[in-house]
C-alpha cells in the first residue's frame, strides 16, 4: 500500500472474520533513538483515540527486528484528490469537511493529544464510494499534552506550522487549530494563505499572520466563512479559536440549503493547480529520500567490503 524511509504498509486480512486492515511494518534497525521515541509517542496517542473521524489503531506487535501496527484500512485515498475530481463544489461541502475536522480535533484535544502535522496529505477517506467519510491520519508527530504541560519540539510542515512554533515558544494543542485554518483557507479558495519561495520570508509572513482575502477568489465566499478562517489564523494561540468554539461558529451552524447554493466552481480550478504542485513536490521529496537511502546503502556496502578485505 505504501513505503517510507523505515516502514512499509501492507494489506492485512483477519483470518477468522475476513476483515481488512492496514499493517504498518517498521524495521527497528532503521530507527534512530529519536525515531523510536517518536514511534512510541505515536502509538501512545493513537491508543487513546477512538473516534469515527480518526484513523484507528487496533493492535501493536513487537516482533524481533520489526514493529507491526495494525490500523484501520483507509482505501479512499486523499480528500483533496477526491475534491478536484468534482464537477460541482459548493460552500456547504467545504463547511461539511470543516465540521468533520473540528469534531475530530475537539476529541483529540479532549484527550490531550496534539496532532502537530495537519495538512492535506493527512486527510484521508475510508472508501472510494463515499467522500464524506473523512479521517485524520498520520499521527507520526502526535504527542500527549496534559493540562499545564507545554510542548517545545519544533515540528510540522512549513506552510502549515503555527507562529508560536516558528517563534521558538512553548506551545499546546492550539497549534492544530492554526493548521486547520490553513486547510480551511485552501478548501474555500484553492490556494495557500502563506506563500513564498524564500522560506525565511514565508516564516515571517506566518509569524505575523500576514494573509489576504483576494477579491478575485473570495468574492463568492460568505463573510461567515471568512470570519471563521480569521479566527483560526490568529497569531496568538490565546485568542485563536478552539475546536469547540469553531463547532459553535455561525458558519458551521449555518443553513445547509443556503450554503449549498453558493457555488465554488472557481475554487476547484485553483485546487487542481494546488493539488498538482503538491503532488509534484511529494514526488520530488520521495526521489530525494530514495537517493539518500541508496547512497547510505552504497556507503555501508563499501564499509562491509573493506572489512571483508
Amino acid at each position: 500500500m505504501g513505503k517510507g524511509a523505515f516502514a512499509v504498509v501492507k494489506d492485512g486480512t483477519h483470518k477468522e472474520s475476513g476483515d481488512l486492515f492496514a499493517i504498518k511494518i517498521i524495521s527497528k534497525n532503521k530507527l534512530t533513538p529519536q525515531d523510536e521515541e517518536g514511534l512510541k509517542d505515536e502509538i501512545k496517542a493513537l491508543q487513546l483515540l477512538k473516534h469515527q473521524y480518526i484513523m484507528r489503531l487496533f493492535d501493536v506487535f513487537d516482533e524481533g527486528q520489526e514493529y507491526f501496527l495494525v490500523t484501520e484500512k483507509l482505501a479512499g485515498g486523499e480528500l483533496f484528490d477526491r475534491i478536484v475530481e468534482k464537477t460541482q463544489y459548493t460552500e456547504k461541502e467545504a463547511r461539511d469537511v470543516g465540521k468533520v475536522l473540528f469534531e475530530a480535533l475537539q476529541y483529540c484535544h479532549s484527550q490531550k493529544v496534539a496532532h502537530r502535522d495537519l495538512k492535506p496529505e493527512n486527510l484521508l477517506l475510508l472508501s472510494k464510494d463515499n467522500d464524506s467519510e473523512v479521517k485524520l491520519g498520520d499521527f507520526g508527530f502526535a504527542k500527549v499534552c496534559p493540562d499545564g504541560h507545554r510542548l517545545k519540539t519544533p515540528c510540522g510542515t512549513p506552510s502549515y506550522v503555527a507562529p508560536e512554533i516558528l517563534k521558538g515558544r512553548t506551545y499546546n494543542t492550539q497549534v492544530d487549530m492554526w493548521s486547520i485554518g490553513v486547510i480551511m483557507y485552501i478548501l474555500l479558495c484553492g490556494y495557500q494563505p502563506f506563500v513564498d519561495d524564500d522560506q525565511q520570508l514565508l516564516f515571517k509572513k506566518i509569524r505575523n499572520g500576514a494573509f489576504e482575502y483576494h477579491d478575485r477568489y473570495w468574492s463568492s465566499v460568505s463573510d461567515e466563512a471568512k470570519d471563521l478562517v480569521s479566527g483560526l489564523l490568529t497569531p496568538s494561540p490565546k485568542t485563536r479559536i478552539t475546536a469547540t468554539q469553531a463547532l459553535e461558529h455561525q458558519w458551521i451552524m449555518g443553513d445547509d440549503d443556503k450554503l449549498a447554493k453558493n457555488d465554488l466552481g472557481g475554487t476547484v480550478v485553483q485546487l487542481k493547480k494546488f493539488n498538482a504542485r503538491r503532488r509534484l513536490k511529494g514526488l520530488i521529496r520521495a526521489v530525494m529520500i530514495t537517493r539518500k537511502l541508496n547512497s547510505l546503502g552504497d556507503s555501508f556496502a563499501a564499509v562491509a567490503d573493506t572489512n571483508n578485505d
